[in-house]
């Protein structure tokens, strides 16, 4: 035991003799520890206080709250279990089948990765709610689309494609020869996809799955528009601090969320890290043959096609909306509502948002790159609990963050050293970089096993410093992990809203904040504009970095991290 704590003491030492890499070590666990650990810390400190004994009384003996408890598990698992199904079926029709549209099925699955939370539920009202303009309109039905099966059905299109990603790429890594040997020996198609491709698919199945879940129960905008009275854990947690200013119930509530989404996903990480379902030992034999079954190729490409025409029906009608004059009644065409966004009061949110969003993306990278080598290249005590802790931001949904920052920094800490920090930008950029930094740590990692440790001696063993090092040979190398992690930092900061939408003050406008402000109060025209507008913005920001990454699968990487 004393050879080990020596060895492990042995190992910091070397760490911090070397004057960046100890700096960057620093920081990075500085940063960990003030807006991670202390902001969570914050709200088990305040939930498990004595204050709270009242909050847990009144919340246990109220059959309400176990009534949003078993809303939440119901949208969470219908939710997991239709977003693996679609994503499924994207996949197996992208791999396994040679139909037409592949392309545009592909970019279609990709388009809800980029608009904003709610964009598919302002558009799924005005389509298919009560005064819909296909339910009431086209069909003559009263149809009320608020509640289960209209959360389900947006959150399902929100957060399909992270299971379509996950399985396109598992699908596409399986070696032929194993379907081959099982034809050769008889086994019909449908014995073949039994017990030959959906086992070796458990693995993404159910992280698939369980990520979807932890998704669903952690999305906030959504059940705000098109949840009625079907109240889930993230929308009580938004009442109970935005209407009933309510901090400790929020805490309270906020617990509740983070233990089961902290377990799912956890045993999701568990259960990808300890199976093995191994189909490449070496370079794969053979080619997949396309499935022969008209009947079963058709039937799948007709469901697949009619899921794409409903997501670009939703979608299209976004820009419709933006376009007319009341989106659902009078669709004379105006351009007031882009005035107002791009003109008018909404200018500022524009620039605001993506002027944070813009310093947060690189903070955020730049963060990950470096842990993930401290991680993968350096030993030191703690390297686990350090990738540990750099992936709750991840974990935890984002309305306890927000929570967890109005908690930790409503006033100075560490003697005023640490100044209060809501109310201004800073602690929204914050908010950003920690919802971030988990898929630019895990594109890092992966980049970083990737190439020989023995490039970095080398250099080293030439006199280079750690500095010189990793600045000539290790980024270099993770460029493409590099501009990975911007994209998805960019995209996930400026379409945020469950972790900054308690954080934003009049000062600093944010556009999701500002469109959720304009569909609560039925101006959903000005809503749509703020969408399309937004939307625009990411794409034009993912082309550039394209243009740098060139034909790196940049947006695939972003997703499957």
């Amino acid at each position: 035991m004393s050879e080990f704590i020596a060895l492990r003491l042995r190992e910091f030492r070397r760490l911090t003799q070397d004057g960046w890499l100890s700096l960057g070590f620093l920081v990075s666990i500085l940063f960990l520890a003030f807006f991670i650990i202390f902001p969570l810390g914050k709200i088990l400190s305040v939930s498990l206080s004595s204050e709270a004994v009242p909050v847990y009384q009144r919340l246990i003996a109220g059959r309400a709250t176990w009534q949003v408890i078993l809303n939440t598990l119901k949208m969470g698992l219908g939710t997991a279990f239709a977003g693996t199904l679609v994503g499924f079926l994207f996949a197996f029709v992208q791999v396994k089948l040679d139909v037409p549209l592949k392309k545009f099925f592909h970019l279609i699955s990709l388009l809800p990765i980029i608009s904003p939370p709610f964009a598919v539920s302002m558009s799924v009202i005005v389509l298919f709610g009560r005064s819909g303009l296909i339910t009431k309109d086209l069909l003559g039905l009263r149809y009320d689309i608020y509640g289960l099966d209209g959360l389900i059905l947006v959150l399902t299109i929100s957060f399909f494609p992270v299971a379509y990603l996950t399985l396109l790429g598992m699908m596409r890594a399986l070696d032929p020869s194993l379907e081959e040997a099982a034809t050769s020996l008889g086994a019909g198609k449908w014995r073949v996809f039994r017990t030959v491709i959906l086992p070796m698919l458990v693995p993404g199945i159910a992280s698939s799955f369980l990520l979807l879940f932890v998704e669903a129960l952690a999305d906030l905008a959504n059940p705000l528009l098109i949840g009625g009275n079907y109240t889930v854990l993230a929308s009580r947690i938004y009442m109970s601090i935005i209407g009933e200013y309510d901090l400790n119930a929020g805490a309270v509530l906020s617990l509740i969320l983070l233990v089961p989404t902290l377990l799912i996903y956890f045993i999701q990480h568990y259960w990808v890290s300890r199976h093995s379902y191994v189909s490449i030992t070496g370079k794969p034999a053979g080619y997949s043959r396309p499935l022969q079954s008209k009947w079963v190729k058709w039937t799948l490409f007709t469901v697949c096609l009619l899921i794409a025409a409903l997501i670009v029906l939703i979608y299209g009608f976004i820009f419709v909306g933006a376009i007319v004059k009341v989106w659902g009644i009078n669709y004379e065409l105006t351009l007031e509502h882009f005035r107002f966004v791009l003109l008018g009061y909404g200018s500022k949110a524009m620039t605001d948002t993506t002027l944070l969003s813009a310093i947060a993306t690189p903070i955020a990278s730049l963060m990950g790159i470096l842990i993930a080598y401290l991680v993968v290249r350096r030993k030191f005590i703690g390297r686990n609990l350090v990738d540990f802790t750099s992936v709750l931001g991840l974990a935890v949904p984002g309305t306890v963050v927000g929570i967890g920052f109005i908690l930790a920094f409503n006033k100075p800490i560490l003697g005023g050293l640490v100044p209060k920090l809501t109310g201004t930008a800073l602690i929204i950029i914050l908010a950003y970089v920690v919802r971030s930094i988990p898929a630019s740590v895990r594109s890092g990692v992966a980049a970083i096993y990737q190439f020989d440790p023995a490039m970095e001696e080398a250099s080293s063993s030439l006199g280079a410093s750690s500095a010189t090092t990793f600045q000539r040979i290790t980024m270099p190398l993770v460029r493409p992990a590099f501009l990975t992690g911007l994209i998805y930092s960019f995209t996930r900061s400026i379409t945020s809203l469950s972790a900054i939408i308690f954080l934003v003050t009049p000062q600093w406008r944010i556009m999701t904040t500002q469109i959720l402000n304009e569909a609560e109060t039925g101006r959903f025209g000005n809503a749509a504009a703020y969408c399309v507008v937004l939307i625009a913005i990411v794409l034009t920001s993912i082309g550039l970095m394209y243009a740098v990454v060139g034909s790196t699968t940049g947006a695939e990487r972003m997703i499957d991290i």
